[in-house]
């Protein structure tokens, strides 16, 4: 028998793809692929992250004022899932590792469900966000029509304003005082008071020392004077990077389940095996990262700032 007709008995290595000579250089070429991958994704978002740092250093009151406004309970509840499901995609690889098919698929199957939790709990904001008039373009908020009788005086009145740290109760009765902030052409609002820069101000004639930067005394007053108008841009400008962020890291969770979908349906097929399950690995390395972003995400966007007014 020639050389070449044995060609097709060669033994080749379950998942070998024809370019690759052995398992070993396939799999530290799809390792670098993918390092390489998640290195880019980390200057993706290390551009937003420094654009948020920026900003909210020039105006950190504004920043603490509007995310003072965000639900922490909602962000941590996302934050618990997201660590939760990180333990079920190891938990996957694990049990890839052992060539437990049906082990395999149930935790791909929670991974999915955790995942899915994560977008619902995101729908839940970006709902209260639309329905507040917090969305920070024009027309994306909903349309509240002007109603005879309606007083124009609280959505003008810097005083009007709600508690610092909202309960979910409280949120709710403040959905039901919209009727007093129309808002006909679905424009961004702000109507939840002034509490932090009053604090800052306040603390600056208490001290006698500058409480405020350089940037928010330009960016916050006109003529000497305190313009909520002003004010109101600076919040808005969270809230683009807000939307930003937050709805980026969303679609990279879609694509995430995307993924699992995929790693599903060959997982029940029984493709990975204690020889073969790189295709697991990496698709874990893949959801960890977009984990790890929600775990800087959280307290960067929810949490600073929470200790203005404490205890007042």
């Amino acid at each position: 028998m020639s050389a070449h007709a044995s060609d097709k008995f060669v033994y080749h290595e379950p998942g070998l793809q024809h370019q690759f000579d052995d398992m070993k250089q396939q799999e530290e070429s799809v390792s670098i692929g993918m390092w390489m991958f998640l290195v880019q994704e980390i200057m993706f978002f290390g551009g937003l992250f420094t654009a948020y740092l920026v900003f909210r250093s020039r105006y950190p009151l504004a920043f603490a004022e509007a995310s003072n406004h965000l639900d922490a309970f909602w962000g941590g509840l996302n934050t618990l899932v997201l660590i939760v499901s990180s333990l079920t995609m190891a938990l996957t690889v694990y049990y890839a590792q052992r060539g437990n098919r049906n082990m395999q698929v149930i935790m791909i199957l929670l991974t999915m469900f955790f995942g899915t939790v994560f977008l619902g709990v995101k729908v839940i904001e970006y709902t209260d966000k639309y329905n507040s008039g917090l969305v920070p373009v024009t027309g994306w908020n909903k349309k509240i029509p002007e109603t005879a009788g309606t007083e124009h005086a609280a959505s003008k009145d810097p005083t009007f304003a709600l508690p610092l740290i909202e309960t979910r109760a409280e949120a709710a009765s403040a959905a039901d005082d919209h009727k007093k902030h129309p808002n006909p052409k679905g424009e961004f609002q702000w109507n939840y008071g002034t509490h932090v820069v009053d604090y800052g101000l306040s603390k600056e004639k208490e001290t006698g020392k500058p409480y405020l930067t350089a940037s928010e005394r330009i960016g916050y007053f006109s003529n000497g004077v305190f313009d909520p108008d002003k004010y109101r841009d600076k919040i808005r400008m969270f809230y683009y990077i807000y939307f930003v962020m937050t709805g980026l890291h969303a679609l990279h969770m879609i694509v995430g389940l995307g993924l699992m979908s995929w790693l599903l349906w060959t997982a029940w097929r029984g493709y990975y095996s204690a020889e073969y399950y790189a295709p697991v690995e990496m698709s874990g390395l893949y959801w960890h990262f977009v984990d790890i972003v929600w775990i800087f995400l959280f307290p960067l966007l929810y949490l600073l700032g929470r200790h203005f007014l404490a205890g007042h």
